[in-house]
């Protein structure tokens, strides 16, 4: 059978072969292109039953190959027999036939298909059961080949009909689909196995969709002849000897498009050249964004806003319709894992850059706040919003020169946030957004992968920092377990009293102090109660804190290596389409959960997510609302505008670099961006935040593209050997949306979320940076210069650029790469999106 490539039923007769690309002997196809010239040929017959068509091929034959009355009548009883189809049966069936085996009989347990006497009801039973028929592309027409010896025949009888609809022909099909093409070879048994090659033949080019198209559209013989002479232009031939031809060639991962075959080989003239035209279309495949109509100046005030309004509007309702997938739930709850992770981390960082004006609770309102607003809004909502490297420097610097000048840092901060939002509009305003459409593939790749390493390093440094809170004990020896101890001493509280004590005495009284006795440690006092009494440990074990870093490297690396390994589930070969695909849209989920289990059955006191339990500011010196006019001089807002032109450059090329990398044309994305409404949104909530003394937020690179990875929609059914189809993304607000609203309410979540080991989380960092890392270019070729010539994959730029060139580029990209890393340490991080 064929659906896309062919499958065989193999020795055995249990089963059908692994799906491979069909090997065809070259003369079985001028075999067949002589049968298509003088057999019989029917187009557009329009007959309701099986048995008509074969009347009228039997009855169509040309006078000097007439059959006679007889043979004519045996032809009809032959391929009127109820047809044999070899069923596709589950393990579990198979195991279930082998325990009846006693029952089975001597034909197996589908008597009915051996015998052509059984009702046709039972072949039409086996249809609706079978399950292959998910197999099938959707709209899909079946075409029947008939070919074999037959001893009453003294010469060849041939017929192709084509059918003017679809019609169901009962059980002739092994799924119930309706019939469009036939094609029958009967000859004497000596040249049987030219018949069956023929077959093989005819079966191969009615898979081929260029074929198809001629063989629906032709209106005479010499059309079908025209459509099979193209298909003979594109065939390539391999030498004899020179490979196995009993060996199958598995179908490859990428097949030509319809449209690239057509540019490559149009029908007025087929080319043969080397390679040039096929370039010519990978060039066309990989258009850049200066083509994009969401770039194109209008030359009017507003101009590209109105338009992304007017683009993304009718999509509003569409939005939130298109979300309700179970898909969707598992990229919530893998998005809101990563987003609490990262406000803590910034939170933290925050508090610490500032003196705790902004902390942890701060940025889980901010990212709550301003998350929901851009998913709502936005052009983009696809985006995750987050605080960012270059933010923290900046509001590091910011902190130091109030502190240094006497300056009220929340209100300074105001003042240069209203200056970004007005310089954030005026940018808007003039369409200054189309500049994007001049970033280039080394400045996306760049930008990418220096995120991608910044997650990748800062998982890594969160988790060599364990062994400073939980140092291993390097010189612990098992003999010596006997000599280990650890106690409390509170010795240190006699000093004070001494002292009392000597200075209050009289001086007439002799000097005879009595020394208190040292107050003992009370029994089974732990170590918190033993500082807070105001002692201190003394031993040589009370440093020692068992397994707990071990335990956290093995949960880090485990949950890594799981959300890597249940992400590729979905092409492996075990189980059911539908539960590989289910497995990897929760992977992440999946790998969470095991490795809190394994956690929660260890008991060990590992590191923990801890979010704020209350609602009121970190610091209490500082409210909810900040005040314009309180604390600096007037002059203040006019000199804020100065330091707001970085922040304003920071942003836009912060922004901007995530939307061009999202809106890429491979991700398929059928709703258009929204350049400048994302950054009108980004601005307004720089006022907002501002005023409230909430992080500033920008497109996080890499949990955005987690996002959409988590998203990705491929096709539904895919022929044997065919790989799914990626359709695009499933473009919608509510996963953003559901993300932020959770990240609101961790507050008061923190019962559950205290369960679930930072390393774990550490993990599912490291995870996002790898995969983001590895969806650019620039990894495939840094793994070329590694590679020697022979082994290189065959990939499309290769074939057209020297390999000297390309390792030159990658070489350029990394020594940039290795500047802005360098530039990202040190205290000008700042202006590091203008470096990019």
């Amino acid at each position: 059978r064929w659906v896309k490539f062919e499958e065989k039923v193999e020795d055995g007769g249990e089963r059908w072969s692994a799906p491979h690309v069909p090997a065809l002997p070259l003369q079985s196809l001028f075999q067949l292109r002589t049968c298509l010239q003088k057999g019989t040929m029917l187009l557009d017959l329009d007959v309701p039953s099986f048995k008509e068509i074969i009347d009228k091929a039997l009855s169509g034959q040309p006078e000097e190959a007439e059959l006679q009355t007889e043979l004519r009548e045996r032809l009809a009883a032959l391929l009127l027999r109820q047809p044999r189809h070899q069923p596709t049966k589950s393990p579990l069936r198979l195991l279930a036939e082998l325990g009846l085996s006693p029952c089975r009989g001597r034909h197996g347990a589908w008597p009915w298909l051996l015998h052509p006497e059984c009702p046709a009801a039972a072949s039409l039973s086996f249809q609706l059961r079978n399950r292959f028929k998910k197999k099938v592309p959707p709209g899909a027409e079946a075409a029947h080949v008939a070919v074999g010896e037959v001893e009453f025949l003294e010469k060849p009888f041939t017929a192709f009909i084509r059918l003017r609809r679809g019609v169901a022909l009962g059980s002739l099909a092994e799924v119930a689909l309706p019939s469009r093409f036939l094609f029958i070879l009967l000859g004497p048994r000596a040249e049987v196995k030219a018949y069956h090659e023929v077959g093989r033949a005819m079966a191969t080019l009615l898979t081929d969709e260029l074929f198809q198209r001629v063989a629906r559209q032709a209106e005479h013989r010499e059309d079908l002849i025209a459509g099979m002479e193209a298909f003979l232009d594109e065939l390539t031939v391999l030498p004899p000897r020179k490979w196995d031809p009993s060996a199958r060639i598995p179908p490859p991962s990428c097949l030509l498009s319809l449209h690239r075959r057509t540019a490559m080989h149009p029908p007025d003239q087929q080319s043969h050249g080397n390679g040039d035209t096929a370039a010519a279309g990978d060039r066309a495949g990989l258009g850049h964004l200066c083509s994009r109509e969401e770039l194109e100046r209008t030359g009017r005030l507003f101009g590209g806003l109105l338009r992304d309004i007017r683009r993304k509007a009718p999509w509003y309702g569409s939005d939130f319709s298109d979300a309700l997938h179970p898909q969707c739930l598992s990229a919530v709850l893998y998005i809101y894992l990563a987003t609490v992770t990262n406000a803590i981390t910034f939170g933290g960082m925050l508090g610490d850059a500032t003196d705790n004006m902004q902390g942890v609770l701060e940025s889980f309102l901010g990212t709550a706040f301003a998350g929901s607003i851009f998913c709502l809004f936005s052009g983009q909502p696809l985006t995750i919003l987050s605080s960012t490297g270059p933010v923290l420097v900046f509001e590091r610097l910011l902190f130091s020169f109030s502190q240094d000048h006497s300056l009220d840092y929340l209100e300074f901060r105001l003042w240069i946030g209203l200056w970004v939002a007005f310089f954030g509009m005026v940018l808007v305003a003039t369409e200054a957004s189309h500049l994007v459409r001049y970033f280039t593939r080394f400045t996306e790749e760049g930008f990418c992968a220096l995120i991608s390493l910044i997650f990748i390093y800062d998982s890594l440094k969160k988790m060599l920092s364990l062994a400073d809170a939980f140092p291993i004990n390097w010189q612990y020896r098992l003999d010596n377990v006997t000599s280990y101890s650890c106690v409390c001493n509170l010795r240190r509280l006699l000093n004070p009293i001494l002292a009392c004590l000597t200075t209050s005495a009289p001086s007439s009284t002799p000097l005879h102090p009595v020394y208190p006795s040292p107050p003992a440690a009370p029994a089974g006092l732990s170590r918190t109660q033993c500082l807070g009494r105001g002692g201190h440990l003394l031993g040589t074990s009370c440093q020692y804190v068992p397994d707990v870093t071990l335990v956290s490297f093995l949960l880090f690396g485990g949950t890594f290596l799981s959300c890597t390994a249940l992400k590729r589930f979905r092409s492996s070969r075990y189980f059911p389409a539908g539960v590989r695909k289910l497995v990897s849209d929760f992977a992440v989920i999946l790998a969470i959960l095991s490795s809190c289990a394994i956690d929660a059955t260890l008991g060990l006191e590992t590191p923990k997510l801890l979010v704020p339990s209350e609602l009121k500011p970190t610091n209490p010196a500082r409210g909810w609302i900040v005040f314009p006019f309180r604390a600096n001089p007037w002059w203040v807002c006019l000199v804020s505008a100065v330091p707001a032109i970085l922040v304003t450059i920071l942003i836009f090329m912060d922004q901007q670099i995530t939307a061009v990398i999202l809106n890429r044309r491979e991700y398929k994305l059928q709703k258009g961006a929204g350049f400048h409404l994302d950054l009108l949104c980004v601005s307004l909530l720089m006022v907002v935040t501002s005023a409230t003394g909430l992080p500033w937020y920008v497109s996080a690179t890499v949990i955005s593209l987690a996002h959409m990875e988590s998203l990705r929609k491929e096709s539904a059914t895919s022929a044997p050997g065919e790989h799914p189809e990626f359709l695009g993304i499933r473009e919608q607000r509510l996963t953003g949306l559901a993300v932020f609203v959770l990240t609101g309410v961790s507050v008061f979540m923190a019962p559950v979320l205290k369960h679930i080991p930072m390393p774990v989380l550490y993990g599912v960092f490291l995870h996002m940076g790898v995969a983001a890392l590895n969806s650019i270019q620039l990894t495939d070729r840094v793994r070329l210069l590694l590679m020697p010539a022979k082994h290189q994959p065959d990939l499309a730029y290769l074939r057209h650029v020297p390999l000297r060139r390309v390792h030159l580029f990658t070489v350029i990209q990394l020594l940039c790469l290795a500047l802005l890393w360098v530039l990202k340490s040190t205290i000008a991080a700042i202006i590091f999106p203008v470096m990019v």
